[in-house]
């Protein structure tokens, strides 16, 4: 017997059960992105990889050890799979010349792809949505996207989601504290552990973030960029936080936040929860001023963040009490049986859809009665039935599924009407 070719690890299949919760997710999305004046761009999944070295940082995880990255047999180009969305993002606005018409606020979504050992909220295929804001100097729009990310949660019903935010200052102002970093770090070398060592010299400010206990003791007291900011790092800052004050948003300043990539500056953030175990991070971003010169563009101010898809829609599915509620359900099962009816049936089908009703046309053959179970177990709210005898009259017949109802008998141009004073009543009265 051959193998069955299984999906590869760490990339997984969405079913069509768990799908319907990703469209309320979607669905949510689009209208909270909607409110707040933001426009849809869509980048490739394949870039250059240099886009990746050059942005991220080539001494980022992510670069290091993370990318799906390979040479194009055609013409050798080196490529890879993008495994973040911001760096894609500025490079279309680049390309195309997009901050020419002044700022611009922007979002994508879809797939992102690193090279990481696949566990609980963490996949080798994961799904991001990303808010970008290009052209925009100030603390006013860092402050938009965290009130943006605010009304999400409650958009969305999930509680239990903290804020914690940082600042990363001006490049001067964190070379200023690398050195002292750096120098702390080596005196504290052997409590570190291997990965933080590497560290010292290649990306210092990473080794703020390491998860490893014992790392994390040996750096409790380290430098910290707060301390090395000066006035107007400050002062953005403190701008920041008063807008969360004074629209009652909590946060926490956390000095060790630096985020995985080098882009940064000034403010960073995180949104996180103790709900999902180790991978608790559900939304982060920041003020990456640097990366639009970095890669090839005029100076311009940025800012944006990204939202783990799976890791809220897993939050989601937690604080659901009925899951059926998010089913898509159809409105109408359409029965049919008899060489006219089959034929007819798709009249019936068309014009129904022709009125906002979805509609499930069977398929496959069978019996009248075990076409009926299929309509039942659809969950459909009526089963619509067609045989010859209404086929010959260009009429069907309608049976409720889900509450007590006599079997009724309509001319297909008044079905629809009868249909939507069984599903709607006075609702539908009214609309008329």
């Amino acid at each position: 017997m051959t193998q069955s070719v299984q999906a590869v690890r760490g990339m997984n299949d969405i079913l069509p059960d768990e799908a319907q919760r990703w469209l309320r997710f979607e669905d949510a999305v689009r209208d909270w992105l909607r409110a707040y004046g933001y426009r849809n761009i869509r980048m490739p999944l394949v870039e250059p990889t240099a886009l990746f070295k050059r942005g991220i940082g080539e001494a980022t995880d992510i670069v290091e050890k993370e990318m799906y990255s390979f040479v194009d047999a055609l013409n050798g180009e080196h490529l890879s799979l993008r495994p973040e969305g911001t760096a894609s993002c500025v490079r279309a606005a680049i390309q195309h010349n997009l901050l020419y018409a002044g700022p611009q606020r922007l979002w994508y979504a879809g797939p992102m792809f690193r090279h990481e050992r696949p566990q609980k909220g963490r996949y080798r295929q994961f799904h991001q949505v990303g808010v970008e804001a290009l052209g925009f100097p100030g603390p006013d729009v860092d402050a938009e996207h965290l009130l943006m990310c605010a009304r999400l949660w409650d958009d969305l019903g999930l509680d239990g989601i903290a804020l914690q935010i940082n600042s990363l200052g001006s490049l001067e102002e964190r070379l200023r504290h690398r050195e002292a970093l750096v120098s702390f770090l080596q005196e504290r070398r052997d409590a570190l552990d291997a990965d933080a060592q590497r560290r010292i010299a290649t990306n210092p400010l990473r080794v703020l973030d390491s998860k490893v206990p014992a790392t994390q003791a040996a750096l409790a007291d380290a430098p910290k960029l707060l301390d090395y900011l000066g006035d107007t790092s400050r002062a953005h800052f403190e701008a920041v936080q008063q807008v969360l004050r004074d629209e009652a948003v909590p946060y926490t300043i956390n000095p060790r936040l630096v985020r995985g990539l080098d882009y940064y500056n000034l403010t960073v953030y995180e949104w996180v929860t103790e709900r999902l175990g180790a991978q608790g991070t559900v939304c982060g971003g920041g003020r990456y001023d640097p990366l639009i010169e970095l890669i090839g563009g005029k100076p311009a101010p940025a800012c944006g963040f990204a939202l783990g898809v799976e890791r809220l829609v897993a939050l989601m599915a937690e604080t659901e009490v009925n899951v059926e509620a998010l089913e898509e359900r159809p409105d109408v099962y359409l029965v049919h049986q008899g060489e006219r009816a089959d034929r007819f049936a798709f009249t019936v089908a068309e014009r129904l859809r022709d009125h906002g009703f979805s509609v499930v046309h069977h398929a496959g053959g069978g019996s009248f009665k075990a076409q009926m179970r299929r309509a039942d177990a659809s969950g459909a709210s009526v089963a619509v039935i067609v045989g010859d005898d209404e086929a010959s009259t260009h009429s069907a017949s309608f049976k409720p599924l889900r509450e007590a109802g006599d079997q009724q008998r309509h001319p297909l141009e008044a079905l629809p009407a009868a249909l939507a004073d069984l599903l709607y009543g006075e609702a539908a009265a009214a609309d008329e």
